[in-house]
């Protein structure tokens, strides 16, 4: 076997918020990616490339970028081409996929918080793939680092996977990856690396122990489609790691489908990374990860292989989806009325607007093509379909997307995918890691015992602060969130990766509380709300345009009110100023869209449209409601 001594591949994998993203920033910088005058001006995580990425601070998609390093000893320039993949398991379709393009993998842990459970499950996924790993201990300037018992928890980690000999005997390196800064020195706990004023530790460690690609010289040539991307000039760009032979543009190779047919397509256009841009090439050698445009149809997990000698590699899988949500066109009565209810007024917004059936099952179809990880299904209805994704993040973040694409869509409640095992129903289940202050363990225990939760450990760091893990049914997590943060007064971290299928665990009873539900249409006045607030909490804003079977609120009890929202105050004939009624109005709650989702009950769905996001009845009609809950009382 050959190796390319030039080019090395690995993947920065950690858990969300520990600093993968500000690394690759650090490395661009130093490795001379960009020009002095440029450099001052880039903006923090140059790889969040998307508006919700940079919102919400995490990584959604893998990114690919390329760093040329010129070894301090004078030797040739050496190609890293690093794969920034997201932190978070409801995106393991990415880490999976990023995994594949790569020899190696760079494994960044929190110098305070240690191995999480999105740690455990991208090192999983790196160890499953049988690639070597370094350790990078980030953070090291943290107030409260406790570098000595993280780099303990990494090892027991490893050993708790199942990692070989080889695996375990890691590098270990240290770094602050927001000053540029990397040691093979552990610095003192709080402390920047003091031997060190450059990322050049971490360099050599990822030349010496990340193999360099081996190919066989004779071998016909085969590239693996690992990712997708658009261009407005070149259509569809496939991104592909080239295994044997060479990729020459303008080539024609053999396209091997997912079916296995296979048909004749030639390159017209072979783009190579820089830094943070693909620039035009003539031929990619094995190891390179390269883009060509002209394969219209392409789909993640394709071979382009030698038209003589076609043979495909393996196709990419992914784990089972966890959790499903029903999503279809927007049915409610504003429908197209961009949000406000005032229809003409906001032609000019909603001319754009896509509500059709065709509209959305298309945008639906085109998000299978990228995102491996996700299914859909037809139901019952012909303008609704099931979604299946890994979990509730990685669904609303698609519903987000879509959103702002200008989409009206009804979302149902999500629920779990179950599995049948001879005969007996299995649900999906996660383990929970929850950080929380030690006056707050009660509130944490009851709020999973309700969830049908089990703990599994509990370790007091002495610092003031506990750390839970519990297994818990995945039905049980819809809508924890909000109720863990409120009983931690918002201060509990909770974390959760899927563990496996276990049997179904019954009944859970999570909303105790039922909702306000409006009975007639119209806009909401201050002085319904006024006296509607001692009834719950309400969710609108006086002037809201509402229709009958809105939830404007939740109930201090537990079954559901209809309630008049839209009530006005009728002129008398009194003219003193006690006539008045100056009760302040309580603010109302405003819900995101994932709070939105967790709110829902089985007989409720979420209407998002560009401008707003409402929860509703499925059935709207009061009496119906009626109707239909004096049946199933009564059989």
């Amino acid at each position: 076997m050959a190796t390319r001594h030039d080019i090395r591949n690995v993947a920065i994998v950690a858990h969300v918020d520990h600093g993968k993203t500000t690394l690759v920033d650090a490395m661009l910088k130093q490795a001379g990616a960009f020009a002095a005058h440029a450099a001052e001006s880039l903006d923090d995580r140059m790889m969040d490339s998307n508006d919700l990425e940079r919102e919400k601070g995490i990584t959604i998609l893998a990114k690919n970028t390329a760093v040329k390093y010129h070894p301090k000893d004078g030797g040739d320039v050496i190609t890293i081409n690093i794969i920034d993949t997201p932190g978070h398991a409801d995106f393991g379709g990415e880490v999976e996929r990023g995994l594949s393009m790569v020899d190696a993998v760079v494994l960044l842990v929190d110098a305070s918080e240690g191995p999480l459970p999105q740690t455990r499950f991208v090192l999983r996924k790196a160890l499953q793939a049988r690639l070597p790993v370094i350790l990078c201990i980030n953070k090291t300037d943290r107030p409260d680092s406790r570098i000595d018992e993280v780099v303990n928890e990494a090892y027991d980690l490893f050993l708790d996977l199942d990692a070989d000999e080889d695996q375990i005997e890691f590098p270990i390196v240290y770094a602050c990856a927001r000053d540029g800064v990397a040691s093979l020195t552990k610095p003192e706990n709080g402390t920047v690396p003091a031997d060190s004023d450059s990322l050049e530790p971490f360099f050599s460690t990822i030349l010496s122990h990340v193999p360099a690609p081996e190919y066989d010289e004779a071998a016909p040539l085969q590239a693996h489609v690992t990712n997708l991307d658009a261009d407005n000039f070149l259509g569809r760009i496939a991104l592909l790691r080239v295994e044997q032979g060479e990729l020459r543009k303008g080539q024609t190779v053999t396209w091997i489908k997912r079916d296995g047919t296979m048909s004749n397509v030639r390159i017209t256009e072979l783009l190579m990374t820089e830094a943070l841009t693909r620039k035009p090439a003539e031929v990619a050698g094995p190891g390179d990860i390269c883009a060509v445009a002209g394969i219209g149809d392409i789909m993640i997990g394709e071979t382009l292989a030698d038209p003589e000698n076609p043979i495909a590699l393996p196709l990419i899988t992914v784990d089972e989806p966890a959790i499903s949500m029903t999503i279809g066109t927007n049915t409610s009565p504003l429908v197209g009325r961009g949000g406000t209810g005032k229809g003409a007024d906001n032609k000019a917004a909603v001319k754009d607007r896509k509500v059709t059936a065709r509209q959305v099952k298309d945008r639906l179809d085109r998000e299978l093509i990228g995102n491996v990880s996700l299914r859909v299904l037809d139901t019952e209805r012909p303008d609704a379909w099931e979604v299946q994704g890994r979990g509730e993040l990685a669904l609303a973040i698609l519903v987000e997307q879509m959103r702002r694409e200008g989409f009206e869509l009804t979302i149902g409640k999500p629920q779990v995918v179950t599995k049948d095992v001879d005969g007996k129903v299995y649900e999906p289940v996660e383990r929970m890691t929850i950080d929380v202050p030690e006056e707050h363990m009660g509130a944490v225990t009851q709020l999973m015992g309700v969830r049908k939760g089990r703990m599994d450990n509990m370790s007091n760091h002495g610092s003031g602060w506990v750390r839970m893990e519990f297994v818990v049914p995945s039905r049980g997590l819809i809508g924890f969130r909000t109720e863990f943060l409120t009983g931690t007064r918002g201060t509990g971290i909770a974390h959760s990766i899927h563990e496996g299928h276990e049997p179904w665990f019954g009944v859970l009873t999570t909303r105790n509380n039922g909702s306000l539900v409006a009975d007639r249409s119209g806009a909401v006045t201050a002085f319904a709300m006024t006296n509607l607030q001692e009834r719950g909490v309400l969710f609108t804003d006086p002037g809201t345009e509402v229709y009958e079977g809105m939830i404007v609120g939740e109930n201090s009890r537990s079954d559901d009110m209809d309630v008049n929202i839209t009530k006005e105050k009728k002129l008398t004939n009194m003219r003193s100023s006690s006539a008045d009624s100056f009760e302040a109005i309580v603010p109302p709650r405003k819900l995101s869209l994932e709070q939105s989702l967790e709110f829902c009950r089985d007989d409720e769905c979420v209407e998002v449209t560009p401008e707003a996001v409402r929860i509703r009845k499925v059935v709207l009609d009061q009496r119906d409601r009626a109707r239909t809950a004096s049946r199933a009382k009564h059989g």
